[in-house]
């Protein structure tokens, strides 16, 4: 890739992250978790969860701080497998001329 696009993505990719923040000022951002709660709070009045979470409710920096954990584990175990895939294919062509 150029490095005039990469630089265009990556600009792009910021516009994305930062717009929502200054068109929706007074907005909230919460997860899907939280509607789907109040979704069957008005559906079901009487509905009780199957089960409690082991570790009990969390406050919300601590909730956020997790996901964002598990999303970087994600990321990068997605990184080592394409790296190690391109690598393997490096090596192939390496080996083949």
């Amino acid at each position: 890739m150029k490095k005039s696009t990469i630089v265009l993505l990556l600009l792009v990719v910021l516009a994305l992250v930062l717009l929502p923040i200054f068109v929706a000022k007074d907005a909230e951002f919460g997860g899907a978790d939280d509607q789907a709660e109040d979704v069957i709070a008005d559906i079901d009045e009487n509905y009780e969860p199957w089960f409690e979470p082991p570790i009990g409710d969390l406050p919300g920096e601590i909730e956020s701080a997790l996901f964002a954990l598990q999303a970087a584990i994600g990321a990068g175990l997605i990184g080592y497998y394409i790296g190690t895939q391109k690598s393997k294919e490096k090596n192939s062509k390496q080996a083949n001329a």
